[in-house]
């Protein structure tokens, strides 16, 4: 079993990405492996761990669909509909309340 390489923070070679660097170069890992890691020491915890990825073998981020270009829409407006008053709140609605706020505070008193 091998083991993968450890680098300290900012000290990864180049030719190496996290999943969010090749994301903001349009890439995404494609089923390849973790190829090294990545440490950040801090003082009361354990260390921040990133993986690294390979930006040859990177390939391009799917484009968007139309179907899930809709679906994504039908999702965010379930999130902004209260269950109560079945109203487009405007907002993703809180989890906490569970219902707009007009309608989990209808005096107006929070």
């Amino acid at each position: 079993m091998a083991t993968l390489p450890v680098y300290r923070w900012r000290l990864a070679p180049d030719g190496l990405a996290t999943r969010r660097q090749l994301r903001a170069a349009g890439l995404r890992p494609g089923g390849q492996d973790v190829a090294a890691q990545l440490e950040r020491p801090r003082k009361r915890r354990g260390p921040l761990i990133a993986y690294l990825y390979r930006i040859d073998r990177a390939r391009p981020v799917r484009p968007m669909t139309p179907a899930k270009t809709a679906a994504l829409d039908r999702a965010n407006a379930a999130r902004r509909t209260c269950p109560a008053c079945r109203a487009d709140a405007g907002y993703v609605i809180p989890s906490s309340l569970g219902m707009c706020v007009p309608c989990a505070y209808p005096e107006g008193t929070p």
